[in-house]
């Protein structure tokens, strides 16, 4: 479902009832995904401040790399059953594995809590609102097909994985900054073709019960990881700043 392509915005924009007459609005259907997509956020938060406040970060530090890692293997495991699988699974089993990497993603993100104060996590947040919702806007009223950079996205998050893995093992902090104005170009161009697939989404499976929920948070999944990402690269862009300034 990664893969579409090809997406003419027109031939969806007015017909929310493309398969059948028992099709869910085009704009409900949105919501509803956009709502699951602020679930999994708001279980993030949630989990980062139990598991911080509890001691579990200190267990995990204890760990060192090896329970980074593993947290990491997680993650990327459930997203590839959650797409790979997206046909078979239960309704009940996606939003499950979808609930799950939330859980998981906030004992990582539980690590923020502690090096960065509230303050600045509410303007990163705003800030990250603000563009999101700039770039939702777009992907959702634009008459282009966004698919057609799909590739170059796409290219570009095979990049960013590839830096991350050598960051692991090499010192090359000197490049942070560039990567992270590339990673918020990428996530952002990745936020408007995400929504605006919203509508492929509604109109191929619009008289398909079970897929038409299942894509719907798939797509929550996509748009919560547009969300964070954009947010960490705005905190890395700021925190670097911070220490360039002192």
């Amino acid at each position: 479902m990664n893969g579409v392509s090809g997406m003419d915005p027109m031939m969806y924009e007015n017909d929310p009832m493309s398969f059948g007459v028992e099709a869910e609005p085009l704009h409900l259907y949105a919501a509803k995904t956009f709502g699951w997509m602020f679930v999994g956020l708001l279980i993030t938060f949630v989990s980062a401040i139990v598991f911080a406040v509890s001691g579990g970060l200190y267990l995990l530090y204890s760990m060192g790399m090896a329970g980074v890692l593993l947290l990491a293997v997680a993650e990327v495991l459930l997203v590839v059953v959650l797409s790979s699988r997206l046909d078979t699974l239960s309704i009940g089993a996606a939003r499950g594995l979808f609930f799950l990497y939330a859980v998981i993603n906030g004992l990582t993100f539980s690590s923020i809590l502690i090096l960065f104060d509230l303050q600045t996590l509410l303007l990163v947040f705003l800030m990250t609102s603000a563009y999101f919702g700039v770039l939702a806007a777009y992907g959702w009223l634009t008459k282009r097909d966004i698919s057609r950079i799909a590739p170059i996205l796409i290219a570009g998050l095979v990049v960013l994985a590839v830096f991350w893995l050598l960051s692991l093992f090499f010192p090359i902090a000197a490049l942070d900054r560039v990567i992270c104005f590339v990673g918020l170009a990428i996530f952002m161009g990745l936020t408007a073709y995400d929504v605006q697939k919203l509508k492929y989404w509604h109109a191929q499976y619009a008289n398909d019960y079970e897929m038409s929920k299942k894509s719907s948070i798939f797509g929550a999944l996509q748009l919560y990881l547009d969300f964070l990402n954009i947010f960490l690269y705005i905190l890395r862009l700021l925190a670097r700043n911070s220490r360039s300034s002192n």
